[in-house]
């Protein structure tokens, strides 16, 4: 009989070694290896269970009885199978149009963001689909209570099962026959075969592995919700995020009232989709238009508040940038930003001080972008100038007014991607100024707006429009 044997695994990467070593040789990280014992044969154990669970299509019997033979390029067909409307249009847009059958779907997002009832709410509003919700982290009952929450006509095709073990979990599959399987969360599942806690390297990696040898034989869509650590990464080893097909995380600050959904890797659509939603009492509402749910406050007065155009993904929306300049009380300044890159801030601070030659050095700078939403747009930078300095001096920004631009080491206006969305974007909003780089004129030859459109080559011209 084979004996167990130990492996040394980087929790960061899943890189394996057969003794310890201090730096990972594949991602770099130190200290990341941790202690593994392996028993024997388990990957051999765990492809079997998948092997009989994927026996519910005669499709997949035939996949697995047949060996499979090279293909010509040619000979391969390129229609595409119809994808399934999970009814919710922001979630669609974020897959690519829909899930695709077959798919291995990982959400991910920080505990009580609402990926569950994200999921849920999603699957109580397909009646037409049998769906199997397996459960490691909570009761029947607490689901139950939950979905009383969300409005949705009753129906019979939701199966809530509590079960943390894979081989069991296999089981049900077979008897409920179900065409969209979720489990909540992949942390939380362990196989037999494993001998080490559920949630470990090898444990999440071999019953990730053995979930995707189902979805792609059996054709059945598989969602696997991930919990996300304190470094803001995909718990588990690195590994399980180019196991599946698709990861989509859910982001926002639970003190406010807007999630993001962003797609990180997609292997069927694009990556730069983006939804978004309001966290209600009822659940999660769609909202189709942020722009107005961003600027809904009236700021006439205010000194420190300047409003950008920016672009997430594909979608423009117009966000409020806040500032605050003080003298620093303790004498080393602080430097705080929430939903803004920390070191870029101080960057854009040294550009202030350098090229447009105010003083800052003895001043505390606190930077936040209005709603709790993370924005990573470059185009940003011009914004965030303009609500420092509006703060530093005191004086308010016109009603009206908003920019786009990136701001580069030398103070120049950078210029910016889909300059015409953002362009239209304030002007449906009813703004009647914006600041955007000389060097995208070019892209808005010929066309007209409603919106008084200012072009600006550095940052000292930008500054001289806003204050005068």
């Amino acid at each position: 009989m084979a004996k167990d044997k130990l492996v040394y695994v980087c929790s960061e990467c899943g890189q394996e070694s057969q003794k310890w070593v201090g730096k990972c040789p594949s991602c770099g990280k130190w200290n990341t290896f941790k202690e593994i014992r392996v028993a024997a044969e388990s990957v051999s154990s765990i492809a079997k269970n998948a092997a009989s669970a994927s026996s519910l299509a005669s499709s997949a019997g035939r996949m697995l009885r047949e060996k499979p033979r090279p293909l010509l390029l040619r000979e391969i067909s390129t229609e595409e199978e119809p994808r399934i409307d999970m009814h919710d249009s922001e979630l669609n847009r974020v897959l690519g149009g829909g899930l695709v059958p077959g798919s291995i779907v990982l959400l991910g997002g920080e505990p009580g963001i609402g990926k569950s009832t994200l999921t849920l709410q999603t699957i109580l509003q397909m009646p037409e689909r049998n769906i199997l919700y397996v459960s490691g982290e909570e009761s029947a009952h607490q689901l139950k209570m939950r979905a009383k929450r969300i409005p949705h006509t009753d129906s019979d095709n939701v199966h809530i099962l509590c079960e943390t073990s894979l081989e069991a979990i296999f089981e049900h599959i077979k008897e409920v026959n179900p065409h969209i399987v979720v489990i909540d969360s992949i942390q939380t599942i362990s196989t037999e075969d494993v001998e080490t806690s559920p949630g470990s390297v090898t444990q999440v990696r071999e019953c990730a592995a053995a979930l995707l040898r189902f979805a792609k034989t059996s054709g059945v869509p598989v969602i696997l919700i991930g919990h996300i650590n304190k470094e803001g990464t995909l718990a588990g080893p690195k590994i399980l995020e180019h196991i599946v097909d698709t990861v989509i995380q859910f982001e926002g600050d639970q003190h406010y009232m807007y999630r993001i959904l962003r797609s990180i890797k997609n292997r069927f659509g694009s990556t730069s989709e983006l939804g978004i939603y309001e966290m209600q009492q009822t659940g999660l509402r769609q909202v189709s238009n942020p722009s107005e749910l961003l600027l809904t406050q009236d700021h006439e007065g205010l000194s420190g508040i300047a409003i950008s155009s920016a672009v997430e993904g594909v979608r423009p929306f117009l966000v409020e940038t806040q500032a605050l300049v003080s003298s620093a009380a303790y004498g080393t300044p602080q430097r705080t930003a929430t939903g803004f890159d920390q070191r870029r801030l101080n960057m854009l601070l040294a550009v202030l001080e350098k090229r447009v030659g105010f003083k800052l050095m003895q001043k505390d700078v606190f930077l936040n972008i209005a709603g709790g939403l993370r924005v990573t747009d470059l185009a940003m930078d011009l914004s965030v100038i303009a609500a420092v300095l509006s703060s530093n001096v005191d004086t308010a920004i016109e009603t009206g007014w908003c920019m786009a631009g990136e701001v580069g080491l030398s103070g120049e206006v950078r210029p910016v991607n889909r300059i015409e969305q953002r362009i239209s974007e304030a002007e449906k909003l009813g703004f009647s100024h914006i600041i955007i780089p000389k060097y995208n004129l070019s892209a808005l030859k010929g066309k007209k707006y409603n919106i008084e459109v200012i072009p600006v080559k550095k940052v000292e011209e930008a500054l001289r429009a806003l204050f005068g």
